[in-house]
């Protein structure tokens, strides 16, 4: 659940707007706005009836008569920007007597009674300090649903005065993290998803997902991400990124900054429209925290030659040109070797990766977005239409998405495994081998160790979507590839084997808890099909 707080001074204007339809507007219009919750006074002359104008007029009187009885404004900071200085600065103070907080589901949620959102808004206002529970006489109140959002989100609108029934202020003293630490705890008392606090992945538009399957294809962001997750995981420089991305069929334009047009400060990308058609543009932090251009530049190496090379790279993406370098390191093809070397930095990392403090969430950010990168480039290598190589990628980006990347630092250093994407956007044939299986192992190693880091650190559900994924929909996927084998000698590519074994390893054998309760896999050992070997809990894929 999603607090969005306001503050303002007319509550006139504000409940004028939660109870109206918009009728002559197709922007966030608004159904059968009606009382979910409120003050005693509120509840005891409203129903659940669908609100007018004029009770929406009395509502706004009811809440906004301590703060005119008692002549008492409740004053605020008043910054604007200043356009010479370019920062924020104070100018004097105004009046935000009136608070104003949304709380909203997720689309996927569905939708919550009248009775489920009273039991809600009460419990909310009493968190927060706004009732009687405070000590402190009581804030007038009103809870109303008007309706599911333009984007799915079934939500309810809460406004509050802010001049208590003695005439006394409440206090809005740190409201946004209380906010978010009620909405934590609200969430497992009604059994509602229970949203990350360290975790943000985005969210779509309720017509992009209409138009997705109307069209009966992957909605535009999903492919978009997952393509530029793929390029961004394979190269090396943010010129390779902008020929990779291209490379994938999509198309790429940079945001300048202002009066340039050789310093890149962002990015767009579309796939290509249909005929008759206009594309769709998305920037890259509209489809994921870390896909931002910014967060991208940290995984590249950087240079003023580099640099050169990809604003001149830019420049042809945004004119539609031939890409400026043809020859890049995309286009070769990596020696056989490289498997096995990447195979053994995903095998190091599982094992560092079961060292590491639970709470360094930068570094655990840094792995899942290594390892999606690497099922993104295979996904696009491999399947047609999204399966479960691209379900895989998807389902680990969002430990890849902090919410305040700044607050958590640096990741330290582990092995790496972001070249691994570059493997599979390079492999020259789409048939499984059997260095793919071995590097699959580690590979699903890694995603059960961010599994056990999730189950460890209470976030239950994150941790069930990823084994769920691993265990349910990589399950057929892993049943056709060939059995990994031991590597030959150094630089040598592991042997091929023609025969498909019974039960494919894949790192869910032998699962030896390496902390309390943990399911993360230790190294695999031969097991018979559809029984658990060793002390853990991991899941066996069979065929």
């Amino acid at each position: 659940m999603i607090p969005n707080i306001t503050r303002g001074s007319r509550m006139t204007g504000l409940i004028l707007y939660l109870a109206s339809t918009n009728a002559d507007k197709t922007k966030n219009a608004h159904t059968e706005p009606h009382l979910v919750a409120g003050d005693a006074a509120i509840m005891a002359w409203y129903d659940d009836g669908v609100l007018d104008k004029d009770d929406a007029l009395a509502i706004a009187k009811h809440l906004d008569r301590p703060r005119k009885a008692f002549g008492v404004s409740v004053q605020v900071k008043d910054m604007q920007w200043d356009a010479a200085k370019k920062e924020r600065i104070h100018v004097g103070y105004k009046d935000a007597s009136v608070w104003h907080c949304s709380l909203s589901l997720r689309a996927e949620e569905g939708a919550l009674t009248d009775q489920q959102w009273g039991d809600i808004a009460n419990d909310f206002v009493d968190a927060m300090g706004f009732t009687e529970t405070s000590g402190k006489a009581r804030c007038r109140w009103a809870a109303i649903n008007h309706g599911t959002s333009e984007n799915g989100n079934h939500h309810i609108h809460i406004a509050v005065s802010l001049v208590r029934e003695d005439g006394t202020k409440a206090s809005t003293h740190g409201d946004y993290k209380r906010a978010q630490n009620t909405c934590r705890e609200l969430e497992v008392k009604y059994g509602l998803e229970q949203l990350s606090t360290v975790h943000a992945a985005r969210g779509y538009d309720r017509a992009e997902k209409a138009t997705a399957v109307r069209d009966e294809r992957e909605m535009h962001r999903w492919s978009l991400a997952r393509k530029v997750r793929a390029s961004a995981g394979a190269s090396v420089s943010e010129a390779e990124f902008v020929r990779r991305a291209r490379d994938t069929g999509l198309l790429v334009r940079p945001r300048y900054a202002k009066n340039t047009t050789d310093v890149i400060v962002g990015y767009s990308v579309a796939e290509r429209p249909r005929p008759g058609e206009r594309p769709i543009w998305f920037g890259g932090g509209t489809l994921a925290c870390d896909l931002k251009l910014t967060a991208l530049r940290d995984g590249w190496m950087d240079s003023p030659q580099l640099a050169m090379e990809a604003a001149a790279e830019w420049n042809a993406a945004a004119r539609n040109k031939r890409k400026v370098f043809r020859t890049g390191p995309e286009k070769a093809e990596p020696p056989a070797e490289m498997w096995v070397e990447y195979t053994r930095n995903a095998t190091e990392l599982v094992e560092q990766l079961r060292a590491l403090p639970l709470d360094d969430h930068a570094t655990w950010a840094k792995a899942a977005r290594d390892v999606s990168g690497a099922f993104a480039a295979w996904s696009h290598r491999l399947e047609p239409t999204p399966g479960p190589l691209a379900a895989t990628a998807a389902e680990l980006s969002r430990t890849a998405q902090l919410r305040t990347p700044k607050a958590h630092g640096k990741p330290v250093p582990l092995p790496s495994i972001a070249g691994t994407a570059m493997l599979f956007m390079a492999a020259s044939s789409k048939n499984k081998t059997a260095a793919q299986s071995a590097l699959m192992l580690q590979l699903v190693n890694t995603a059960f160790a961010i599994h056990e880091m999730h189950q460890q650190s209470g976030r239950t559900r994150e941790a069930q979507r990823i084994r769920a994924i691993v265990t349910e929909q990589l399950k057929p996927f892993a049943a056709s590839m060939p059995r990994p084998v031991a590597a030959g000698a150094p630089g040598q590519a592991a042997p091929e084997r023609t025969t498909v074994p019974k039960s494919v390893e894949l790192g869910l054998r032998g699962l030896t808890p390496v902390r309390p309760g943990s399911a993360v896999p230790a190294a695999p050992t031969p097991a018979r099909t559809g029984q658990h070997t060793g002390r853990g809990s991991g899941p066996v894929l069979d065929r």
